[in-house]
């Protein structure tokens, strides 16, 4: 089974069509998004390709023989489990305004002096200090590289792999919660 790469559900029988220049294996429901592509052999042994709307009238289905891509996928390094595409992102620090005010303050300057070294409003920097707004992935690089901290997940944030519950997987309330008394 192979997963239809426009809606994710699966799918056993993958039709092969092109949306918006790129040619996806999608699901039946999917099909109408695109222009199917078929491939069809010709009296000289040569394959022919050739594209029709799946709009068109007829249910479908031309004269010639259709034969659709397997359930292997080029993409995807083949297997069953994909990788995700936003494995690879650094995701920002839940912290990132802590980090930025500690880091500022460490070196004894203003927001303002901050804002100019930056280029930036001192504004923009009350605010993501204050939480209040994101810093666009520009400002991040620039307070970064000046500050001279990591703003993603990955750095200096003690998240890890959580190691608690029993060895079989399964989790109670009571390895979740922290008690106060």
């Amino acid at each position: 089974m192979v997963q239809c790469e426009m809606c994710g559900s699966d799918v056993s029988d993958p039709n092969r069509v092109k949306i918006e220049g790129a040619e996806l294996n999608v699901c039946d429901e999917c099909t109408d998004f695109g222009t199917e592509i078929r491939t069809e052999s010709s009296s000289s042994g040569s394959t022919k390709y050739s594209t029709s709307d799946s709009g068109s009238s007829g249910g479908g289905s031309t004269s010639g023989t259709s034969s659709r891509s397997s359930g292997s996928s080029s993409r995807g390094g083949g297997g069953g489990g994909g990788q995700d595409m936003f494995d690879d992102i650094d995701e920002l620090a839940q912290d990132y305004d802590d980090r930025i005010r500690t880091a500022r303050e460490s070196r004894g300057i203003s927001q303002e002096d901050l804002a100019k070294e930056l280029n930036e409003k001192a504004s923009l920097i009350r605010k993501l200090e204050q939480g209040a707004t994101l810093p666009s992935d520009d400002v991040q690089k620039k307070l970064e590289r000046e500050l001279d901290i990591d703003l993603t997940t990955g750095g200096a944030s003690d998240e890890g792999e959580w190691d608690g519950g029993s060895s079989d997987g399964s989790y109670t309330l009571g390895d979740v919660v922290e008690r106060k008394d």
